[in-house]
């Protein structure tokens, strides 16, 4: 019997897949927005935990 000696190469793209990005987002934020966003919850939750009781009135 004959052996297939011969070596075996990969498709055209490597075994990757491309994906189309046919979702574009309608929401685009800068990394400085987010992080100016970030800041303004995290300032809102320390007020919160100082203040809390003088707003809810426990």
């Amino acid at each position: 019997m004959a052996q297939n000696n011969q070596i075996q190469m990969p498709s055209g793209q490597g075994g990757l897949t491309r994906f189309s990005n046919e979702n574009v987002s309608k929401f685009r934020l800068s990394p400085g927005v987010v992080f100016i966003l970030c800041l303004m919850i995290m300032t809102i939750i320390i007020l919160l935990h100082f203040f809390g009781n003088n707003f809810i009135g426990q």
